[in-house]
């Protein structure tokens, strides 16, 4: 580890990490206090300024009792919670440009947020103040068929908008696990993904526009509506995974393709994580790009069928790990062959019985299995997650890296995620440890792991962002180059500093 470095945090305690690793002992207190902490306790935000929001979107939408403070003063990040000073709901651009002309004029900190489902608590108001929620922006406002394009606003739901396009035969492919809960705008703040990434890619690859209100209260558009803008820089893709420090997203422009006619599901058991890690690169150099493939740790599957009262994939003594392996396109024939040479490929690699899906209810039921792991692990007690990728023929290595450190530092790691694309999500439980805030060897237990991800060519966030429990650990991946760059672009946007300060970066 790399000198020191200090990441201060506005309770007035400092972090400091030297060459031998953590300093226990300066942590300790820090940690304890930084869990408990809520609020600042010189805010500007006065009576005076409540009243003024009340004017510009009703006294209904205006919250500060108690129970709605609580609510969403935590996301689904680990065990955490910081809640705001006031929760506000506006409906449209205009109204949150008044409320943020406000903020930046008083210099009152401000948290967009929109369905609380991220991981990295991106939308936790650590600095109290005001939080704006973007749940009743919640339209399609157009399904441009000719086009192939839809426009809508944030609050939507990305599960409602694939429908919608899917019934006119489109598909917006990007589809994390939460997509039955999470908002296309949550989506754009953290450029997401999900198991079809690996075919068609993330977010960014399909936002062609977008309008923003900056916190200085302007509203513009950040290119057109168009599929190649090389006109200036592209606002468009800086926004696009700028966690909420940049800009609030109120409109949003989303490139669609055809949508593909058949799909094939299959599941292969494998008899070591380091096998199935393996196998995935090994269908990659064998020319083949499945739609999705995803790694489930066996843990992880004895977990989500003990909540779920029962699984569809079989549970053996002497399977460590399965991988769940889709191909999709418009001729059937063609993907059945695809299949087939793909479960010869896994033989090679220890590869147990393969089970085909038949129809659309096995498919769904196999894919319930997969998006129920994260919740099913975090009720186990598997609060902390990271985040991590690796170049994907390094993911045996990084799986058995994992392993090792959990040994080494006392916790127990279940694996799970989009192997295809090298992306591991690894939920950590330590007993007595909620999140990765309160316990300094898991701290350090943590540092070391990220070293391992750079090590092995790899970086510490693929899909859920810094936000503020990453943001210690920036340092392993990018030196001061990189983050004083950062934070030149966001005193550009945000100068006084209001719009999810002390998220990413301080």
């Amino acid at each position: 580890m790399r000198g020191i470095y200090r990441d201060y945090y506005p309770n007035g305690h400092d972090i400091v990490k030297t060459d031998d690793g953590l300093n226990v002992n300066v942590f300790t207190d820090f940690c304890k206090k930084l869990s408990m902490y809520s609020t600042v306790k010189n805010s500007s935000l006065s009576q005076h300024h409540i009243d003024l929001f009340k004017t510009i979107i009703g006294d209904a939408y205006v919250l500060e009792d108690t129970e709605t403070r609580l609510h969403y003063g935590h996301d689904e990040t680990e065990a955490l919670s910081f809640p705001p000073e006031v929760v506000l709901k506006p409906r449209t651009a205009a109204e949150i440009s008044e409320i943020l002309k406000i903020c930046n004029a008083a210099q009152i900190p401000v948290t967009p947020r929109g369905a609380g489902t991220g991981l990295s608590g991106g939308a936790l108001p650590h600095l109290g103040g005001v939080l704006i929620s973007t749940e009743r922006m919640n339209s399609i406002l157009q399904i441009d068929e000719d086009n192939l394009q839809v426009i809508t606003e944030p609050g939507v739901i990305t599960e409602v908008l694939q429908d919608a396009v899917k019934a006119k035969g489109l598909f917006y492919p990007p589809d994390p696990a939460s997509r039955g809960s999470c908002f296309i705008g949550g989506n754009i703040a953290e450029n997401s993904g999900g198991p079809k990434a690996l075919k068609y890619g993330v977010v960014k690859d399909y936002v062609l526009n977008l309008e923003i209100v900056l916190p200085d209260g302007n509203i513009i558009w950040t290119g057109a509506n168009v599929l190649k803008n090389v006109t200036g820089y592209s606002l468009t893709q800086l926004i696009i995974g700028s966690e909420g420090t940049l800009a609030i997203v109120t409109k949003i422009v989303l490139k669609l393709i055809p949508l593909p006619k058949y799909d094939l599901l299959m599941l292969a058991p494998f008899s070591s994580l380091e096998k199935a890690g393996e196998a995935v690169s090994g269908i990659f150099r064998a020319g083949f790009t499945p739609s999705a493939l995803e790694l489930v740790e066996i843990d992880a599957l004895r977990i989500v069928s003990k909540m779920a009262g029962g699984s569809p994939i079989p549970i053996t003594d002497h399977t460590e790990a399965h991988l769940i392996i889709e191909v999709d396109g418009n001729h059937l024939e063609t993907l059945m062959t695809e299949m087939e040479s793909i479960s010869e490929v896994l033989t090679r690699y220890d590869c147990g019985e393969i089970y085909f899906a038949d129809d659309e209810q096995q498919k769904a039921a196999l894919w319930k299995v997969r998006r129920q792991v994260a919740e099913a692990v975090k009720l186990e007690g598997y609060t902390i997650e990271e985040d991590t990728v690796v170049p994907r023929a390094a993911l045996p290595a990084l799986i058995r890296g994992v392993k090792a450190l959990g040994e080494k530092y006392q916790f127990h790691a279940v694996c799970y995620g989009h192997a295809g694309d090298g992306n591991l999500h690894i939920r950590i439980k330590k007993e007595g440890t909620e999140n990765s805030l309160t316990e300094p060897v898991m701290i350090e237990g943590l540092y070391a792991l990220f070293e391992l991800v750079k090590d092995l060519g790899g970086t510490i966030s693929a899909e859920h962002g810094i936000g503020l429990v990453q943001k210690v650990y920036m340092d392993i991946v990018m030196n001061e180059t990189h983050i004083q760059l950062m934070r030149g672009i966001k005193k550009v946007f945000d100068p006084n500093n209001i719009l999810n300060a002390g998220k990413i970066f301080d």
